[in-house]
């Protein structure tokens, strides 16, 4: 798939609101990784990655809008839900993922050195993975990893 392609219906616009929430990252100095959460067409979270302002390792964008979500719903599991994030999930967040039941999983750019969908672990083909999303890969793919690349590339000076 390329550009915001989806096989959801109108869910396109969804991937232009992650790249805002890691636009967003980016300009509070974050990585720049952005993250919603939706469920039969509503936005339940959006959000990015805040592990510098929060001081927590584990508050990239994707743990930040299930928690949310999780919080609003009243529960764990999230199996009726969509999540579209700017970045492949690293192995955290990809378990994170599995354990709320995520139903489909649509990200942008690819992360050979760090994800665990397509590279690195590939979480959801392990056999001790109990649950694994429908994954689609390729969303908005070259304006998010410009995104990181421009990113990393001033942040090197």
């Amino acid at each position: 798939m390329t550009g915001n392609e989806s096989p959801v219906p109108g869910s396109g616009g969804f991937m232009d609101l992650a790249l805002e929430e890691a636009r967003a990252a980016a300009a509070r100095g974050e990585v720049p990784v952005g993250a919603v959460l939706v469920r039969g067409g509503e936005i339940l979270a959006a959000d990015g990655n805040r592990t510098l302002e929060l001081s927590d390792p584990t508050a990239h964008a994707e743990i930040l809008v299930m928690r949310r979500a999780a919080a609003t719903l009243g529960s764990q599991r999230l199996p009726d839900c969509d999540l579209y994030v700017t970045l492949e999930p690293c192995p955290m967040c990809a378990a994170a993922i599995s354990f709320a039941r995520i139903r489909r999983l649509y990200f942008g750019a690819s992360d050979p050195k760090g994800g665990a969908v397509e590279n690195g672990v590939r979480f959801y083909s392990q056999p001790t993975c109990h649950h694994a999303p429908e994954v689609y890969s390729g969303l908005a793919e070259r304006d998010a990893a410009d995104l990181l690349r421009g990113f990393f590339r001033d942040r090197r000076g």
